[in-house]
């Protein structure tokens, strides 16, 4: 028997975000398959800034995800437009996750991609991809957990790093 995904709030990234954004993610193990360092806080302003306007242009974003039960920022997930420009699924809506350590292993993570995934759907987007490092299982597990089926491999030209491609049509 399949135990009961968590209660998740999801909201639009604040400008406070950024900092509880910084501040949960800043753990060598969270970032093992982001470039293994904690990114500066300038990177989650951007971020956030960035999430704002793809929710205002296009109806979903990156949603910072609360823990209902004391309103903690716990992590992020949602959908943006891939964001690289010259490789990987140009021109694609991916969808992401990211939890502080903390919240791991208690199913946060698909419970609140289902529920973003319902926002991108409504926005009348068709299909989403999921790339994900090839060492990262946890990540793998959501993306099958989601329904989503593996397409492609491929190589980051920054990292090096082999990653997977999956998809799932909406």
């Amino acid at each position: 028997m399949q135990k009961p995904l968590p209660a998740v709030e999801l909201r639009v990234p604040t400008e406070e975000d950024a900092w509880n954004w910084h501040r949960v993610f800043d753990d060598p193990e969270v970032m093992e398959f982001h470039g293994g360092a904690s990114a500066e806080l300038s990177v989650y302003e951007e971020l956030t800034a960035r999430q704002r306007r793809h929710h205002a242009e296009r109806g979903y974003c990156l949603y910072t995800m609360l823990d209902p039960a004391d309103g903690a920022v716990i992590g992020f997930t949602g959908a943006q437009p891939w964001p690289h420009p010259d490789w990987g699924p140009v021109g694609e809506t991916e969808i992401g996750w990211r939890l502080g350590r903390k919240y791991w292993g208690k199913g946060y993570a698909t419970a609140a991609a289902r529920r973003a995934l319902e926002e991108v759907r409504t926005a009348g987007v068709g299909h989403v991809v999921a790339m994900v490092d090839a060492r990262n299982a946890r990540s793998i597990a959501v993306t099958r957990r989601l329904g989503m089926h593996q397409a492609e491999t491929f190589v980051s030209p920054v990292s090096k790093v082999t990653g997977l491609c999956h998809r799932l049509d909406l």
